[in-house]
C-alpha cells in the first residue's frame, strides 16, 4: 500500500470511483453486489471514496451512505456538486444556492456530517468561477465540507478559484492515453500544493486489456459508446496498440491493468488515482498494482508505447467538450 497527501489528510494512493456503481455504464449494480464491493475495498485498505450527486441522480451518494454507515471514520468520503440530475436531465448549475443546497442534500443521502473534500463537478461558464467558490468557502466555514476540488476545469480557472479560497484538489481524465493536464494543469497543481486525482485511470476499461468489441460486449446506455474512441473504427486502431502493452506486462509479472496503474504510480509519485469497478476480483487486482517497481526507462517505454498521439478518436464527443474547461491538445494551450 502506498499513501498520497490531500490536504490535511493520507490517503491510499489508489482510491475508489464509485459512479459505475449507479451511473453511465449501463444497468446500476444490485445494491448488496456493491455493498459488498465497498466494504471489501475498506478491508484492503482503500480509503479514499468518490462520488457525486450526479451518479443516478443522487443514487450513488445514497447507495454510499446506506452501505458504509457505521464505517464512516475509515475513510475520507469525496463528493461534487455543480452538475446534477433536474427533472431526469442532466444540468450545470454552479450558483451558490445552488450548491449549497446540493450540498444540504448530499450530507442527508451520505448520512454524514461533513464531506471531507467537495468537488465542483463542472465550471458552469455563466457563473464566475469566484462565485461558485465563494460558495464552497462558506460550506467550509460552516463545517459541511472540509476541503474544495475542482474538476475538469483549466490552470487559469484553477488560479482564479485558489485565490478566493484554497483549492485541495483537482480531478481530470488521466491515463497512458489522455494526457490533457500534462498542457499546463499538472505544472498549475504543483506550484500552488493542489492535489491532482487522476480519474479513469485505465482509460475507461480499454487498459484493462478484456474490452475488445465496445458494441458487442457494453450495454445499452454505456456513455462509452457515445465517445470517439470506442466508436468501432478508432476502437479497431486503438486494439493495435494492446498486444506490446500486454506483453510487458506479461513480462513484469502483471496485468495490463497492474501496468497501467504502476505508470501512474511511478512517473507521478505525488498522484492519486479512483479506478473504478463493479468487480470485487477487478478491485483486488488492481490494488496489486503496488507490487510493480517500474524502473525509470519501463516508465519511458510505456509513456511512448500508448500515448494520446497514437490513439484515434478523441476522448468526448464535441457536445461533452463544449461543457467542460480543460485543456486540449491542437485546441488551446
Amino acid at each position: 500500500m502506498q499513501t498520497r497527501k490531500l490536504g490535511p489528510f493520507t490517503v491510499s494512493a489508489i482510491g475508489l470511483g464509485c459512479m459505475n456503481l449507479s451511473h453511465a455504464y449501463g444497468h446500476p449494480v444490485d445494491e448488496a453486489e456493491a455493498t459488498r464491493l465497498l466494504l471489501r475495498a475498506l478491508d484492503c485498505g482503500v480509503d479514499f471514496l468518490d462520488t457525486a450527486a450526479l451518479y443516478g441522480f443522487g443514487a450513488n451518494e445514497s447507495l454510499l451512505g446506506r452501505a458504509l454507515k457505521g464505517h464512516r471514520q475509515r475513510f475520507v468520503l469525496a463528493s461534487k456538486c455543480g452538475m446534477t440530475g433536474v427533472n431526469g436531465k442532466r444540468v450545470i448549475d454552479g450558483r451558490p444556492a445552488t450548491i449549497k443546497a446540493t450540498c444540504d442534500a448530499a450530507l442527508q443521502r451520505l448520512q454524514t456530517d461533513v464531506i471531507d473534500l467537495y468537488y465542483l463537478h463542472r465550471l458552469d461558464f455563466a457563473v464566475p468561477i469566484e462565485e461558485s467558490v465563494g460558495a464552497l468557502a462558506d460550506l467550509v466555514q460552516a463545517g459541511k465540507i472540509r476541503g474544495i476540488g475542482l474538476s475538469e476545469v483549466s490552470a487559469v480557472t484553477l488560479r482564479r478559484a485558489h485565490a478566493v479560497h484554497p483549492v485541495t484538489a483537482l480531478q481530470s481524465e488521466y491515463s497512458l492515453w489522455s494526457r490533457e493536464p500534462e498542457i499546463a494543469v499538472l505544472e498549475a497543481c504543483c506550484e500552488l500544493g493542489v492535489a491532482f486525482v487522476a480519474f479513469s485511470p485505465l482509460a475507461r476499461g480499454f487498459l484493462g486489456g478484456q474490452l475488445v468489441n465496445p458494441q458487442k460486449q457494453l450495454e445499452a446506455g454505456d456513455i462509452r459508446l457515445s465517445m470517439p474512441r470506442f466508436e468501432p473504427d478508432n476502437y479497431v486502431r486503438n486494439l493495435q496498440l494492446l498486444p506490446a502493452f500486454r506483453s510487458l506486462a506479461a513480462e513484469l509479472g502483471g496485468t495490463p491493468a497492474q501496468l497501467a496503474l504502476a505508470w501512474l504510480l511511478a512517473s507521478k509519485p505525488e498522484m492519486l488515482m479512483i479506478p473504478g469497478t463493479r468487480s470485487i476480483a477487478h478491485l483486488e487486482e488492481n490494488l496489486g498494482a503496488y507490487r510493480l517497481q517500474l524502473d525509470a526507462a519501463t516508465v519511458a517505454q510505456l509513456d511512448s508505447m500508448i500515448h494520446p498521439r497514437h490513439i484515434a478518436g478523441e476522448r468526448y464527443n464535441q457536445a461533452t467538450f463544449a461543457e467542460i474547461d480543460s485543456e486540449r491538445f491542437n485546441t488551446q494551450a
